[in-house]
């Protein structure tokens, strides 16, 4: 399916969800037309494919801001260890601060492998992200691709009882409990004061399309009201649920790709690749929602 906005070429990509965008330069500021055109893209598609774009960081960021305030702090460890220049830039590589491939047993490299569960950026702060646009500077000859799941079309295949029973739930949500689940656990007391759990709905309305859809991240540890186990039980059956094949699709990043994707509406997940072998530069920027999802109307 293909569509015009403003001088953007918008091409789906999935039957359900994600486009590419062709017809834009992203090394140059934005127009207003564009930006409005994105994220009329962005309501609909949830995911975007800018491919061929050769940007520096700055281009990166100021592309970013047009579309909601930048995050301000990364959800990462080792802080005083990063290699890039703005703080408000996420690393998403297998680098050290020297540019080296790190170690086996590095722990950075033992918290990221946390980029392979499905999972929400941000989704464990109080106010989590709205869009997030990832760029590739050096891939590896093989896999590392990143899949995307669909929490709109998962939320639309539910039962209508079922729908019923998710609607109001509260799930809590923290660093801390995703990365249990990979037998991390070796944080400081500042990072676990800093990765207190934070509550969200379970189901949120999408103030772009109005559309309903599951809000479920690996970063859940219980639901309110529920006993752990049967609340864990849940929310696995439906992430299972939710990231059955055909609610996925899986990007096969070229050099200078750019994917800007919704957190609102989307999971992602990294897949493996020779990481002790091979490069992966990627850079994340990241702007957040306007408030809390308790806040936000159903």
């Amino acid at each position: 399916m293909g569509a015009t906005l403003s001088a953007l070429r918008v091409t789906r990509l999935h039957p359900l969800f994600v486009a590419e965008v062709e017809g834009i330069d992203l090394r140059q500021p934005l127009t207003p037309d564009d930006a409005r055109a994105i994220e009329a893209a962005m309501d609909e598609h949830a995911v975007l494919v800018f491919r061929g774009q050769d940007i520096d960081d700055d281009q990166q960021m100021r592309f970013i801001e047009h579309f909601g305030a930048m995050e301000e702090n990364t959800g990462t460890i080792d802080l005083h260890k990063q290699r890039l220049k703005h703080a408000r830039m996420n690393d998403i590589s297998n680098l050290d601060e020297q540019g080296r491939l790190l170690a086996a047993d590095d722990r950075r490299r033992m918290f990221n492998l946390g980029n392979r569960l499905w999972h929400s950026d941000s989704s464990f702060k109080p106010t989590p992200a709205k869009y997030s646009a990832l760029h590739a500077r050096v891939i590896p000859p093989e896999g590392g691709d990143t899949e995307f799941a669909d929490m709109r079309a998962a939320w639309d295949a539910l039962p209508a009882a079922q729908q019923a029973e998710l609607r109001d739930l509260i799930a809590d949500h923290s660093l801390i409990f995703s990365r249990g689940t990979l037998g991390f656990d070796a944080f400081t007391e500042a990072e676990r004061h800093n990765f207190a759990p934070v509550p969200q709905r379970l189901v949120r309305r999408h103030p772009g399309s109005g559309r309903l859809s599951l809000y479920l991240s690996a970063h859940i540890g219980r639901l309110h009201g529920w006993p752990v186990p049967e609340a864990m039980c849940l929310v696995r059956d439906l992430a299972e649920h939710a990231t059955q094949r055909e609610f996925v699709y899986r990007h096969r990043w070229q050099p200078h790709d750019l994917v800007m994707w919704d957190n609102r509406c989307t999971m992602h997940r990294a897949r493996p690749f020779a990481d002790t072998r091979h490069p992966r530069d990627m850079r994340r920027v990241t702007v957040r929602d306007v408030s809390p999802t308790l806040d936000q109307p159903l």
